[in-house]
Parts: C-alpha cells; structure tokens; sequence
C-alpha cells in the first residue's frame, strides 16, 4: 500500500479527522513514526486534522524525548469521531486494554501501519494492512513512503525518524542495510545524529535499576542444549529487566510481572540465539503464549511480548514448555 492509495481512501471517505493510534506505553517508534506520517498526510491533505492518540499512555524515555521534539499526543483520543483511523506500531488492538471496545464497534475504516508480526485476529478487523517485517522500526517504513512520495522530509521530522529507529535498534546494534541507508539520508536531511543519540543517555532512576537487580536475584537459569535460558519477575520494567538478563550472558530472557491482575511477560534474546535456532519471539513463542494465557502476544524475531491473564509462575513455565517444544534437538 503506498501512500498515494492511503490519500484515495481518506478522500472515498471525505474524511476531515483521522485518528493515528499509538500502542500502550506508547515507545519511540511508535510516537515518532505517528508523527512523521501525520506530516505526510498534512502535505497531500493539508485542511484535515490529524490527531496522534496514546489512549494507554506513552513511555518514560518518550516522555523524556518529547520535551526536544515538537510532537503533540493526546491521551483521551476522540475515536468515535474520526473518519478513518491508523493504528501505528501495533499488530493487534488488544494492546489498547479498555478502547478495544470502542474500536470494534466503530464501522470506520482501519489501516495498520507497523513492522511486526501480524495478528490474525486484528487483520480481520482492519480493512487494509501495510506490514513489513523486514524493516527494523515502524519509522523505516514512513521514511521510505517520504521517499516514494518525493516528499522532502523537515528537520524535526527527520530528527523523529532517527530517533525511532535508534529507539527500536537499541542504537543501530541490530540494524541492517536497509536501517544505514535510511541513517544516512535522515543525517542528509540535517539530523545531527552524535547529538541525537546524546540524548538518550538519560541516567536511569533507582526504580528500575531495582527491578533490574531483583529480576538478576530471583532468574531461574535452564540450559537447553548449548543455550543458556534464564526466567525471572519483577513488579515494573519487565523489558528493561530481560534486556539486562541477556547483556549479561543469557542467551535468551523471559520476564514476568503481574499488576493490577494484568499479566505482562517480556522476551528478548541475543542474534546468535536468533539465527542459529531460527526461533522468531514474536511468532513461536509470544504469539502462542498469547492464545494459551488468554490474551495477546507478539513482537520481533529477537523482542517479544504478552499481555494476557493469569499467574506470572504459569506463564513462564508455558513459556518454558514452548522453548524446549521449537529449540531443535542439533541447535
């Protein structure tokens, strides 16, 4: 889907208010990908509103980043009023908790923007679907649709692109080709990248240095094979803890937590782990994990994640059974 058949539906729809939704505690990616295409559509349709909701709110280091870009997020998003709405970043509506309701029960039309697996269920409900796994963030694809457009991106939109991808690529360490061809030409269009990625370097606060400690003090190490896995949990930064587990040798780190009785597991692995089982998180395990805890999962080859129910013990114990289930027996 290019960016010229997104324009024709909008104008089938004589459409003056659209909708770009964000995924729950909205990322970088996520937020900077919105606002970049929101940029787009105001070239092509300049008299229509374009909103950029976060209905389940955004991230601390967004919030953080938001303070040096121009980027306006509205938390209690109108959907009911927008004519089409674009869910950006996300591959499935239930990441938006309490709003999945109301986004069945509109008749508008819904278009996916995002570089995840996609989610069977969500594709149904969308009316068209622009997904490309390959690329390694969400803004890699509004970036290419600037350059199929011919559209000259801004300073503060290029600056957001680089900022999403470095986001999404933990600072380019798992970009590709296609992440430095699309660097260079964001650094062509004015981003200062040295000074970019300066502001990323937030010191993080005790909270989560906390929960990073706690997730080492409590992980369950399992070797399968020659792969070290390590399951651990903690009340709050199940991410940042998972990440921390494989930095510091895992091959491969599950991260449960559980509040107020909503369950959340967090997945990442290291690339030798990716490539040589040629397990994808999003698709072999959080995706299953998702259907058998009653929820949702999915995310990238290397980071994943589950929303759902139950108990954190459970949950990492399916997520157990499914490693030792797609690890091969040679690996």
């Amino acid at each position: 889907m290019s960016i010229n058949q997104i324009v024709d539906i909008l104008k089938e729809q004589q459409a003056t208010f659209v909708l770009l939704l964000c995924h729950k505690s909205a990322d970088a990616d996520a937020v900077c990908a919105a606002y970049a295409f929101q940029g787009l559509l105001k070239r092509f349709l300049p008299d229509l509103v374009v909103e950029i909701g976060a209905p389940q709110g955004i991230n601390k280091p967004t919030k953080q980043l938001l303070e040096n870009l121009p980027i306006a997020v509205n938390l209690k998003p109108n959907i009911e009023s927008a004519n089409v709405i674009f869910l950006i970043d996300m591959n499935t509506i239930e990441q938006l908790d309490e709003v999945v309701d109301r986004l069945k029960a509109s008749n508008v039309p819904m278009i996916i923007i995002d570089h995840h697996a996609p989610n069977l269920d969500t594709e149904q409900i969308c009316n068209f679907c622009l997904i490309n796994e390959q690329a390694a963030a969400t803004c890699e694809i509004i970036y290419d649709m600037y350059q199929q457009a011919g559209i000259q991106l801004s300073l503060n939109e290029a600056k957001a692109l680089f900022t999403g991808i470095a986001f999404d690529t933990r600072h380019f360490a798992l970009g590709d080709s296609d992440t430095f061809r699309i660097a260079g030409g964001l650094v062509n269009a004015g981003v200062d990248a040295q000074a970019m990625l300066t502001l990323f370097s937030n010191p993080i606060d005790n909270s989560e240095r906390l929960a990073k400690l706690k997730a080492c003090k409590r992980a369950k190490i399992i070797k399968i094979g020659e792969w070290i896995i390590t399951l651990s949990h903690v009340s709050a930064y199940e991410a940042s803890a998972a990440k921390s587990l494989v930095d510091l040798g895992a091959h491969m780190a599950a991260v449960a937590g559980k509040k107020a009785g909503k369950l959340e597991v967090s997945l990442r692995c290291n690339r030798d782990f990716s490539e040589k089982t040629g397990i994808h998180l999003g698709k072999d395990i959080s995706m299953p994990m998702g259907e058998l805890l009653e929820g949702v999962g999915g995310g990238h080859a290397m980071a994943a994640g589950v929303n759902a129910k139950g108990e954190v013990d459970d949950a990492l114990d399916k997520c157990l059974k499914l490693l030792k289930e797609k690890i091969p027996t040679n690996a």
